[in-house]
């Protein structure tokens, strides 16, 4: 769960009364030179879109060896089709930190709820790392160890079970503790040196390979400017760093945690609406905000080192008619390559379920979360089904494809020279409503002089009980094309409007996924000429 700083808040207000809710831009043209920018990311991770799981939640997603959860599975299938790499899933989330370990327990596992519905903790037994193998094959697993309770012991005894109970090329790496800026005062002093000498203890006790762990998995956002009191105190990757967590050489990567919005209280409830959500200046806004923990990071540990191991668009398991649209959809698409092109490797998008005791002021109580990308059984908040944002992404796997050599740049708006792709004047001509990525493939027959592929996206809202005709931009690509005279094909993520909540409507490439499993004839487009449209509320990938 993430709060969200108070200048970011207040521009998003501002931004409310300054966006016009149509703006007319009919024709975009892109500039610049083809060849791939020194902005350019690094290689691109074949796992960049993600899953995080939560603990309590784990066996409702992927079932058990008795029932396998069919619909999960072929959703993960899809996304490995398309690159050949499994997607990785994080178990973990808030419940980690009370979930325990019972070598006796029959059932894989078990959530104790009392009586008001609130869950207090789970424990799992040798089933549960059964229902993990349940994952597509060659899943890397990331697990999430038990640190607010101070029991070193408990959270050596799921770690063993861990290893014990999956292959060793399931098991990927640990996290102690979840989101720990939010409990037991922690400094970066005294945190850094709990999780480090735990950190060595559990690697020497089981004979683990040297750096098998997370550090930070935090969840505060940066305080904003930099130089703000405070800013330099806080808990997080760098902070953690540089207080000796990696004193023993454990640590492999870092992670942190995003929310944009939330509605864990009524004011943050106010403002998480879908024309905030998916507006790409307000995404480059928050996300800007990481830059220099990405660099830092990344100088420490590697260029893979840096990743958002859990997030969502509302935090408090999102917002009925915001997160369950297919506005999610575009915003999720924008999320994971704008994060992609600021060097994150990976973001492992969160689902699970909401939780009473999160917080006394939350909107959300009881089922499954409004963010979820699919509901794997039925609940209070609705039947078994996939929403629109799953769609996301597939087109996110096939852009990527089995290509190890793959680079992202923004072209439009562009990075600024203080590495921000908004302008001092909160935006670009289109007031954060388009967005186009190119992706350089080094291997490929163009190179590094132009790109193979490019991502056009289309925020402006259109909805479908909207009465006037659907607007549309034509993106200009010429001028990024070896010959513009020699057609591209066109892919689209289309649905009747930003507010659709069915899959059943919402199509990647022509086909819907509302079972799980590709429906309807593939459609791509050949178009020449470098004249791409795109509708509002829609994107399309280009592929030359």
């Amino acid at each position: 769960m993430a709060r969200i700083f108070p200048e970011f808040l207040r521009w998003a207000a501002i931004l409310v009364f300054l966006l016009p809710s149509v703006f007319g831009l009919t024709n975009l043209k892109l500039t610049g030179l083809p060849s791939i920018p020194s902005t350019a990311s690094h290689t691109l991770h074949p796992a960049l879109g993600s899953f995080s799981i939560e603990t309590a939640f784990f066996e409702e997603f992927v079932g058990n060896t008795t029932s396998p959860n069919v619909l999960t599975k072929n959703l993960l299938e899809n996304l490995k089709k398309r690159t050949g790499i499994s997607a990785e899933v994080r178990i973990g989330g808030i419940t980690a930190d009370s979930t325990y370990w019972n070598a006796s327990q029959e059932v894989g596992l078990f959530n104790f709820i009392d009586a008001t519905g609130a869950l207090h903790n789970t424990t799992i037994g040798p089933g549960f790392w059964e229902s993990v193998k349940l994952l597509p094959e060659a899943t890397k697993v990331t697990v999430t160890l038990d640190l607010h309770d101070l029991n070193f012991e408990g959270a050596l005894s799921v770690a063993e079970s861990a290893v014990t109970g999956l292959d060793s090329g399931e098991l990927y790496l640990f996290e102690i503790g979840n989101e720990p800026d939010h409990y037991l005062s922690f400094t970066p002093q005294n945190y850094s040196a709990i999780w480090s000498t735990w950190a060595k203890n559990i690697s020497d006790a089981l004979g683990l390979a040297a750096s098998r762990f997370q550090v930070a998995v935090t969840v505060e956002d940066p305080i904003w400017p930099f130089n703000a009191p405070g800013a330099s105190s806080q808990l997080d990757c760098v902070s953690a760093l540089a207080a000796g967590a990696n004193s023993e050489g454990v640590v492999r990567t870092c992670s942190e945690h995003t929310y944009q919005y939330s509605v864990c209280d009524p004011p943050r409830t106010a403002v998480a609406t879908l024309p905030n959500l998916v507006n790409h200046t307000r995404l480059a806004m928050y996300l800007d905000l990481w830059q220099p923990r990405i660099k830092s990071v990344r100088e420490q540990l590697g260029p893979h080192s840096f990743l958002i191991g859990e997030y969502n668009s509302v935090s408090c398991s999102g917002k009925d008619g915001v997160s369950n649209t297919f506005g999610q959809a575009l915003w999720l698409l924008d999320t994971t390559f704008y994060a992609a092109s600021l060097n994150v490797s990976r973001l492992y998008i969160h689902q699970g379920g909401p939780l009473a005791l999160q917080s006394s002021t939350q909107l959300n109580h009881g089922g499954l979360s409004f963010y979820d990308l699919w509901y794997p059984v039925q609940n209070t908040n609705g039947p078994v089904q996939v929403f629109p944002s799953y769609s996301a992404y597939l087109f996110v796997a096939e852009t990527l494809g089995h290509s190890k050599t793959i680079k992202i740049a923004n072209i439009y708006p562009g990075r600024q020279a203080n590495g921000s792709t908004i302008t001092t004047a909160l935006g670009d001509t289109s007031e954060g409503q388009l967005v186009a990525y190119g992706f350089w493939d080094t291997e490929s027959p163009l190179g590094s002089d132009f790109p193979a592929k490019f991502a056009l996206l289309n925020l402006e809202i259109f909805n479908q009980t909207q009465s006037i005709p659907r607007p549309t931009t034509t993106f200009d690509i010429s001028g990024f094309l070896k010959d513009p005279q020699q057609p591209v094909t066109v892919r689209r993520l289309s649905a009747p409007g930003a507010d659709i909540k069915e899959a059943s409507v919402t199509t990647w490439a022509g086909q819907d996924y509302a079972s799980g499993l590709a429906a309807g004839e593939l459609a791509e487009e050949q178009i020449a000429g470098g004249q791409i449209v795109v509708q509002a509320s829609e994107a399309v990938l280009v592929v030359v």
